[in-house]
């Protein structure tokens, strides 16, 4: 049974009202918040999510009020976390053997997070910084964090994902109220240049990597690409479904697992800001790639791969290139390529950007013990190339 208000507290000079589904959100104070009409606070994508992501996932959604005006606004996700969801070998930061041995190895526990699981970046909370300072935003999160915990069974941690740099000397808030940092691995993002065309990137680049391009596009030139509509990916929705799951297999660790109808919602409800690139081999789908078109942003999301053809047809380097076309077509300022990979992702241009998390304890005193346990995280290490002459550096 849904209930639209749980509560309503007074924090600071704000309150805040929950409520357990976005149908039961005032759509008008919402998109007060979301002024920049981000696509992932959107309400249309909030409802798709609801409906199509991981059945183990609850999501929560918190508004902040001063006196009557929205100023804020928080999303949440409920979820049970263990052991069996990690492969250390390609765990995405690296973790001390102790924290492996006497914590992680045994770990079963529920997170609050408040972010996206499913994307990368600040998706998990907004204010109105014309409105309230970064004081009062982050103490009302915190509490009504924390509030939201009591009421939800007490899961053992709350976390807050992710933060780019530039929003670190106002998320650092979060440390006056016993979160702690962490860093996990870096964002892989292309800061787009005075490129017209793909050719005016490739004249950028250096004799090596130059060729390195032409080299993948000689390998990949049988593949044929086609940008797929909702209908294809319904009728192709079982080879979809294959492909991911063959990425998801060698994935550093799951949360839960991207619903296909996911990928047919979204193309319908977000048409042209969604992007999905088929690629076919002779009449067999071999790959495919995701992307959101955000504010002057490509955001690269869910890519899958047969496997079997991807060395000898350089389907993911064609794939991360084709991400550039992308960007250099659509004329936005940068591509998020996201984590992992970060080697072969800076052949093509990507820089690493940090990335910062906060963790809670339910318990004060684990919440103590927890300082030693994230200072034994760290992004795991990696060889970043430059691949641009040296106007580009």
């Amino acid at each position: 049974m849904l209930h639209k208000i749980i509560t309503k507290c007074n924090v600071s000079s704000l309150t805040y009202n929950y409520y357990d589904n976005c149908t039961l959100i005032p759509e008008k104070d919402w998109n007060t918040v979301n002024d920049d009409q981000c696509i992932f606070f959107s309400l249309n994508y909030l409802k798709i999510a609801e409906q199509t992501l991981s059945e183990n996932i609850e999501f929560k959604y918190i508004l902040f009020y001063h006196k009557t005006t929205p100023v804020a606004f928080a999303i949440t996700q409920l979820f049970n976390f263990n052991s069996d969801q990690l492969q250390f070998q390609e765990f995405p930061c690296k973790v001390g053997d102790s924290v492996k041995n006497k914590f992680i190895s045994n770990l079963d526990v529920s997170v609050l997070t408040c972010g996206n699981l499913f994307a990368c970046g600040e998706y998990g909370f907004k204010y109105n910084k014309e409105l309230i300072t970064a004081k009062t935003a982050f103490e009302s999160l915190s509490n009504a964090l924390r509030k939201l915990r009591q009421n939800e069974n007490k899961p053992s941690f709350i976390l807050l994902k992710e933060f780019w740099p530039r929003s670190f000397s106002e998320s650092d808030q979060m440390k006056l109220y016993d979160f702690r940092e962490f860093k996990v691995d870096v964002n892989m993002v292309l800061e787009l240049q005075n490129w017209e065309t793909f050719d005016d990137y490739l004249a950028s680049m250096r004799t090596k990597f130059r060729t390195r391009v032409k080299t993948v596009f000689k390998k990949s030139e049988d593949l044929l690409i086609r940008d797929f509509s909702s209908k294809d990916i319904e009728q192709y929705k079982e080879d979809i479904s294959n492909l991911y799951s063959s990425v998801l297999e060698n994935a550093d660790f799951k949360i839960g697992e991207q619903n296909i109808a996911t990928f047919k919602s979204l193309k319908e409800t977000l048409n042209t800001k969604f992007i999905f690139k088929a690629y076919f081999l002779k009449e067999k789908l071999v790959a495919f790639s995701t992307a959101f078109l955000l504010n002057n942003v490509i955001e690269a999301n869910h890519i899958g791969i047969d496997y079997t053809y991807n060395k000898s047809h350089a389907i993911y380097q064609r794939i991360l290139y084709d991400y550039v076309h992308m960007a250099i077509h659509k004329k936005v300022k940068e591509l998020r390529l996201g984590r992992t990979a970060e080697t072969i992702k800076s052949t093509v241009g990507a820089k690493p950007v940090d990335m910062k998390l906060y963790i809670r304890h339910r318990n004060s005193i684990s919440n103590t013990l927890l300082k030693p346990l994230v200072e034994l995280i760290s992004p795991s290490d990696y060889e970043v190339r430059n691949p641009f002459k040296a106007k580009q550096i």
